[in-house]
């Protein structure tokens, strides 16, 4: 990759990391708006009671899809960290193949069903469902991206970077 593309893939990131901790800090907010409106003022409000766990699965998905390098993700490694590199990269390739395979057929009908939720909406807020659940199709095909690429580099050789721990 030439220095642009690092630039922009650098400055990708950081936005993507600010838009998870601008979620986070949303969360945080509406978590404390909640209490302070049950306990102290003695009623309840449903759409923070919607808006948080809306927050946190979209906060999740997106820091999965964006945000989570390759060797932070936790696995159980003890035989890929065992085996020499040659072994480590058919494991990729296995892993790779079976992650791509399993979301790609399961991406049209994710994308349907998604799409046909657009006739619900919240309880409190009156937010769509298909808006709602639209983060797990772009989580879906971040993944797909992200093991295409990486299944791209181990046919081709390319070592993980140094430090990078995490295996299958």
């Amino acid at each position: 990759m030439n220095s642009t593309a690092f630039t922009v893939a650098g400055w990708l990131y950081r936005r993507a990391e600010n838009v998870l901790a601008a979620m986070l800090c949303l969360m945080f907010a509406v978590f404390v708006l909640q209490i302070s409106f049950r306990y102290l003022f003695g009623f309840g409000t449903g759409w923070t009671n919607e808006l948080s766990p809306i927050l946190w699965i979209w906060l999740v998905l997106w820091g999965a899809a964006f945000v989570v390098r390759e060797e932070e993700e936790i696995r159980f490694d003890l035989i890929y960290g065992a085996v020499g590199p040659g072994v480590r990269r058919v494991m990729l390739l296995i892993a790779a193949a079976a992650l791509i395979f399993l979301y790609g057929i399961s991406l049209p009908a994710t994308y349907d069903y998604v799409a046909f939720m657009k006739v619900e909406k919240t309880a409190s807020m009156k937010i769509r469902f298909d808006w709602l659940f639209s983060i797990y199709v772009i989580f879906v095909v971040a993944i797909l991206v992200r093991y295409l690429w990486l299944a791209w580099r181990a046919v081709w050789g390319e070592q993980r970077p140094a430090g990078a721990t995490g295996g299958l």
